[in-house]
């Protein structure tokens, strides 16, 4: 097996009876016929499952909202790319040439689709238990991350809808949200979506497979900068 492959299973903690498997969960249907959309379909609905079965587990006191704010916050497309990069999957991507040079292994839409791919076929190659360990060893410490904030109550809340209370708080208008560029067919869209905040002059950009998600990246990553800046001293406090 190619050494990067087999490094790949050392940090996923399986390794695969079947390696063709392995290797279509990380072919993008750019390359080739035998690409890994039909895993990726299998693995978003096994990810759904194994982390709902996790917060169930985990969050013993926690009711159906809180544990759904949980869940969808573990499965978007932001966290997926993050546990990309940390696996290290744009090294190993299987990509056609053009799409590689347009910068698709570092695209957050394609490594999280790779992400649900190798979990779907972790299952189909060793069945539910290996997989749900892999999710486990995923996304344990996004887990333990909710369980320190008190569970869904406080936790993975609406992005637009949290940086919108965020600026209202501190009497500063609401953020405006302009589609900067669109990308793929029309079967398969990446938007690119600018979040600004003119009266403080900044804007973040963030990208999802619709609008609305693209939206919900840009908001993110907007909070995630305003709340480094908000200490003594910014001028950003109340």
């Amino acid at each position: 097996m190619n050494p990067q492959l087999a490094s790949l299973q050392q940090r996923l903690g399986y390794r695969f009876s079947q390696p063709e498997l392995l290797t279509r969960a990380l072919t993008h249907r750019s390359f080739g016929a035998d690409h890994n959309e039909r895993l990726e379909f299998l693995g978003d609905a096994v990810l759904s499952l194994a982390v709902s079965s996790l917060l169930y587990e985990r969050f013993a006191g926690s009711d159906e909202g809180d544990l759904t704010r949980i869940r969808a916050h573990m499965v978007r497309e932001d966290s997926l790319h993050r546990l990309a990069l940390a696996l290290e999957l744009p090294q190993v991507l299987r990509l056609s040439e053009g799409e590689a040079k347009g910068g698709g292994a570092q695209r957050a839409s394609i490594l999280a689709d790779a992400v649900e791919a190798l979990i779907g076929a972790t299952f189909v190659d060793g069945g539910y238990a290996p997989a749900l360990e892999l999710v486990r060893k995923l996304l344990s410490d996004v887990i333990a991350q909710a369980a320190q904030a008190g569970g869904g109550e406080n936790w993975g809340k609406d992005a637009k809808t949290a940086l919108q209370e965020w600026l209202q708080a501190r009497r500063l208008a609401v953020p405006s949200y302009t589609i900067t560029e669109t990308r793929g067919q029309a079967h398969a869209q990446t938007f690119e979506v600018e979040c600004a905040v003119p009266s403080l002059s900044l804007s973040r950009k963030g990208e999802g497979r619709s609008r609305r998600v693209a939206e919900q990246d840009a908001a993110r990553r907007m909070l995630d900068e305003l709340i480094s800046r908000d200490k003594p001293g910014s001028g950003l406090r109340d």
